[in-house]
């Protein structure tokens, strides 16, 4: 977190809660961000959560909702939704914070493509999320490599229903603000209703930006050893692609050590993160600690920035 960073948004509030630095670095680089997100603390300074809001000119009515719906998301990979805005307020929601690094900050942090273990412990830990979701009836519908956050004990799926709060259905979402082009699966950017078919698209386009740093690669720029499932997950037509279920056996194979509930937890070993990835947390941490706020001021609930 930069100082810059801090200074501009430290003052302007949403909600109930203080900003004190945004998430995700400002400016068109990299892929697409589904909202706005900033670390933010209670007036009382008891709490720090990561809240999201949504981004210019998307539909609030949308956004409410599916801000509504996350709270039935839950999962050791998942963000819970645990406070979100009052019927009528400006919309947004929080989460718990906890240090973490978009993904695509993370590649920044490392230099380039993340090691195949590390992929393979973020697919396995998304999968299950992603597994257990669709168990329960539920499209994520936003999976994407933004809203997938590191942290230093696994990964956090975020941006619940970013897809439908883009676009309603049957309206082409192609081009449309806060969705990433390579993460869209063909009948979702068409319009059409998104369906567990589409997460798993998604998935498989994270899994490459992180393995390659683009979400439409080369086919031979994968690693061999994640080649047959990757492609397998951006198969266009969505009977072609597996389950969730079974990415998480072919992402993480059977050990004597795995069980069929923790089988991410088998590979979220010491080590699973990448040196620098884990030194920026510890800084984003610290610097968290060191911020600041400057005196309340009046109320203000615009998310502008």
């Amino acid at each position: 977190m930069e100082q810059s960073r801090t200074r501009e948004v430290s003052a302007r509030r949403i909600g109930p809660y203080r900003l004190i630095t945004r998430l995700d670095p400002p400016g068109p680089h990299g892929p697409a961000v589904p909202c706005r997100r900033f670390v933010a603390r209670t007036r009382d300074g008891e709490r720090t959560v990561l809240l999201n809001a949504p981004l210019p000119g998307a539909d609030p009515a949308r956004f409410a909702t599916e801000a509504d719906a996350a709270r039935r998301l839950l999962g050791a990979w998942v963000a819970p939704v645990t406070d979100l805005a009052a019927p009528g307020e400006t919309p947004w929601y929080a989460t718990p914070y906890v240090p973490a690094l978009p993904l695509p900050v993370a590649l920044a942090v490392h230099g380039g493509p993340l090691p195949e273990a590390t992929v393979r412990a973020v697919g396995t830990a998304l999968a299950e999320a992603l597994a257990g979701a669709h168990a329960q009836g539920l499209t994520h519908a936003g999976v994407s490599p933004a809203a997938v956050l590191l942290t230093a004990d696994g990964p956090r799926l975020s941006c619940f229903g970013a897809v439908r709060a883009a676009g309603a259905d049957g309206e082409a979402r192609t081009g449309l603000p806060g969705l990433e082009p390579g993460a869209l699966a063909p009948e979702q950017a068409s319009g059409g209703r998104p369906r567990p078919p589409g997460d798993v698209f998604a998935l498989g386009a994270v899994l490459a930006y992180a393995a390659t740093g683009h979400t439409v690669p080369e086919r031979d720029e994968l690693p061999s050893a994640l080649r047959p499932v990757v492609s397998s997950c951006l198969a266009r037509d969505p009977a072609d692609r597996p389950t969730a279920a079974d990415l998480t056996a072919a992402l993480a194979p059977p050990t004597p050590h795995r069980t069929v509930l923790n089988s991410a937890g088998s590979l979220l070993t010491p080590g699973w993160l990448p040196g620098r990835v884990v030194a920026a947390l510890a800084r984003q941490s610290s610097e968290l600690l060191a911020a600041e706020l400057p005196a309340d001021t009046a109320p203000d609930t615009s998310p502008r920035t």
